[in-house]
C-alpha cells in the first residue's frame, strides 16, 4: 500500500512539471493582475505583426530607444543606436503624449468619453480584444459594436501540450478535469460623439459558470449565466482606457473616483394600438446612450440602429412562442425583428415606442412589448 501511495505522489509531482515552455510562457504572457481581480485569459494563438491603423504613423527609432518604462535609475532618457555625437545641452527627450479620456459613472457601470476619432477608437478597441486572445464573433462598424467568442480564464490545457504522461492520464481517466468552471465574453459599443472627433465607449463582459446537476440519476454539468461581475468589467474598462491611449497612472483613479451622473427615471406605460411604451426623464440624445447601453447589457442581438431617425432593430425571441419549431432548431426558429422608435417630448422627456415591423400585430407581441420594455427598464 506504501508503494502505491508512493507511486501516486512520485506520479503527481511528475506531471505537475510536465507543462511544455510553449504553455507556460504564453500563460505568463496573458497573465496581467490590476487590483484585487486577477484577469488570467488564455488562449492558444500564434502572434502575428501588428496592424498599424492608417491614421497612425510608426514611431521613429533612428535616433533613440525609450527606457524608462523599463529600466529604474537611468539618468538620459534615450540612448543613442547611431553612433552619431549629439548636442548634450539639447538631447532630444521623448515624452508620452496622452489621450484625453473621461470616465462617466451611473450606479455600477461606467464608460469611457475618448478624445480621438470614432474609425481609429474602432480599430484600437478591436485589436485590445485579439490582444487578450479574444475572437472577435460578431463585428458591425455600421452601428457600431463588436462582440467576442467566450474564452476560459482559465482554460482546458490543449493536449498537445500537456506533456506525454499528463495527455495519456488525461485520456485514460475520466476523472481528470482540467476545465475549470468559468468563461467571458466582452462587448464593446462605441457611439460617435462631437462629428465623430470623440467617441463614446462601453465595455460589458458576460460570463457563464459550470454547475454540477443530475440528469436521470447521473452526475452531470451544464453551463448557466453569472451575474455580471462588476469589477472584472472595472479592471478590463482600466486596460482598455490605457490602451486607447490613457495615462496608466491617472486612469485607475478616474475609474474609481468618476463622478455619478443624474439617476436615471424610467417609466413603463401604455403606448399605442395595445404596445408598452418607455418614458425617460431625459432629452432624446442622452436617451440614446442610455437605451444604447441597457441593449448591450442585456447582451440583446442588434440587427441595426438609424441615429438619424432614433430607432433601433432588434432581433429577440418571444418566449410566449415557444414550441416544436424552437425545440428542434433553437431559439433562431423564433427570432424576428422589432423596432425601438424614441420620440422627443421636450427637452427633458423622451418616449420610447415598440413596433412589430411586420405588421401582424397579434396579441402574443403585444404582451412581448410590455416584458421587453419592462426588462429595459429594470437596467435602471
Amino acid at each position: 500500500m506504501i508503494r502505491i501511495y508512493s507511486s501516486i505522489l512520485l506520479i503527481s509531482l511528475f506531471i505537475s512539471g510536465c507543462f511544455s515552455e510553449e504553455v507556460k510562457q504564453t500563460i505568463k504572457e496573458n497573465r496581467v493582475q490590476l487590483g484585487d481581480v486577477k484577469i488570467n485569459y488564455y488562449s492558444d494563438k500564434s502572434v502575428t505583426s501588428l496592424e498599424v491603423p492608417p491614421d497612425l504613423t510608426a514611431p521613429k527609432y533612428e535616433n533613440s530607444f525609450r527606457l524608462s518604462e523599463y529600466v529604474s535609475n537611468v539618468d538620459p532618457s534615450y540612448v543613442d543606436l547611431g553612433g552619431k555625437e549629439k548636442d548634450s545641452k539639447s538631447p532630444e527627450k521623448i515624452l508620452p503624449e496622452y489621450t484625453d479620456i473621461a470616465v462617466k459613472k451611473s450606479g455600477s457601470r461606467r464608460w469611457l468619453v475618448v478624445n480621438k476619432n470614432t474609425d481609429l477608437v474602432w480599430n484600437l478597441s478591436k485589436q485590445f480584444l485579439k490582444d487578450q486572445g479574444f475572437v472577435i464573433k460578431k463585428s458591425n462598424k455600421k452601428i457600431g459594436f463588436m462582440e467576442t467568442d467566450y474564452l476560459e480564464n482559465k482554460p482546458e490545457i490543449p493536449a498537445k501540450s500537456l506533456g506525454l504522461i499528463r495527455s495519456l492520464l488525461s485520456s485514460a481517466s475520466t476523472q481528470i478535469n482540467y476545465t475549470l468552471p468559468s468563461v467571458d465574453k466582452y462587448k464593446i459599443s462605441i457611439e460617435p460623439l462631437d462629428s465623430g472627433n470623440k467617441s463614446q465607449v462601453h465595455l460589458t463582459v458576460y460570463s457563464m459558470t459550470e454547475v454540477a446537476t443530475k440528469v436521470a440519476g447521473d452526475d452531470n454539468t451544464l453551463w448557466q449565466s453569472k451575474e455580471r461581475d462588476v469589477a472584472l468589467e472595472n479592471e478590463m474598462l482600466y486596460m482598455l482606457m490605457v490602451f486607447l491611449g490613457g495615462d496608466s497612472a491617472k486612469a485607475r483613479e478616474k475609474i474609481a473616483n468618476a463622478q455619478e451622473e443624474s439617476k436615471v427615471f424610467v417609466e413603463l406605460a401604455d403606448g399605442i394600438n395595445g404596445y408598452g411604451k418607455l418614458v425617460f426623464k431625459l432629452n432624446i440624445i442622452d436617451t440614446w446612450d442610455n437605451l444604447s447601453w441597457a441593449i448591450s447589457n442585456m447582451n440583446i442581438e442588434l440587427d441595426d440602429k438609424d441615429l438619424k431617425e432614433k430607432t433601433f432593430y432588434i432581433n429577440v425571441a418571444n418566449e410566449d412562442e415557444k414550441g416544436i419549431f424552437s425545440k428542434l432548431f433553437g431559439d433562431d426558429a423564433i427570432r424576428k425583428v422589432y423596432q425601438l422608435q424614441l420620440r422627443s417630448i421636450d427637452d427633458k422627456s423622451t418616449e420610447v415606442y415598440f413596433n412589430d415591423i411586420s405588421e401582424i400585430n397579434d396579441q402574443s407581441t403585444k404582451k412581448f412589448s410590455y416584458q421587453f420594455l419592462g426588462s429595459i427598464q429594470k437596467q435602471f
